[in-house]
């Protein structure tokens, strides 16, 4: 892949990934800039703590940076790509703690100290936590089908946080653009997963 493979947005977030892979100061300045407080927002409404939500963005960037060269925005567009890896780094950071916590009770529930362990809480909540995850995955092919400002703004708007006001501010666009991108864009999405659930 080459620059002049993309046009638009995608060729400047190509550009701007390649310039952080090759650890360049200010591609991973630009980085932050653009996506810090969005995935301090993330790791703030998932973490108990604000150090941990601190020590999980350093952990994030560090994964954005060491991944940095895989960026394909022929696959998805950039905020797209560093949600996705941030809430798989936060659902993994999540699972470690919580196993770490319930070891003695999934054990029990898996020797069939209490019948034969499929409604145990542990495993009830690792199936819970299974099925929220692929109706995320689902949920995020949807949303990539969106044209860009819809996408953002939902990314921004449903999954980092963000009033409407505060994209408006951010993207530098009228806050009532943003809120016709939003709603376009949740009909579009309301569509696509009636059309998908069998009849």
């Amino acid at each position: 892949m080459k620059a002049s493979d993309f046009t638009g947005q995608g060729r400047i977030d190509f550009e701007l990934m390649q310039r952080v892979a090759a650890n360049q100061e200010a591609g991973v300045g630009e980085l932050y800039d653009r996506f810090g407080s969005l995935v301090f927002r993330m790791a703030i409404q998932s973490l108990p703590t604000r150090d941990e939500a601190d020590d999980a963005v350093q952990e994030i960037f560090v994964r954005l940076w060491k991944t940095a060269d895989r960026f394909d925005p022929r696959k998805a567009a950039l905020v797209t790509w560093v949600m996705l890896l941030t809430r798989r780094h936060l659902v993994d950071k999540l699972r470690r703690k919580r196993a770490r916590i319930k070891t003695s009770l999934f054990d029990e529930g898996s020797t069939g100290a209490r019948g034969n362990g499929r409604n145990t809480p542990a495993i009830k909540d690792i199936s819970a936590r299974m099925e929220r995850d692929e109706n995320f995955r689902a949920l995020m092919i949807r949303v990539n089908t969106l044209p860009e400002l819809q996408r953002t703004v939902v990314m921004r708007a449903y999954l980092g946080g963000q009033t409407l006001r505060q994209i408006s501010e951010e993207l530098d666009t009228p806050l009532g653009t943003i809120k016709s991108a939003l709603s376009r864009a949740l009909v579009r999405l309301r569509e696509r997963t009636e059309k998908e659930v069998p009849s």
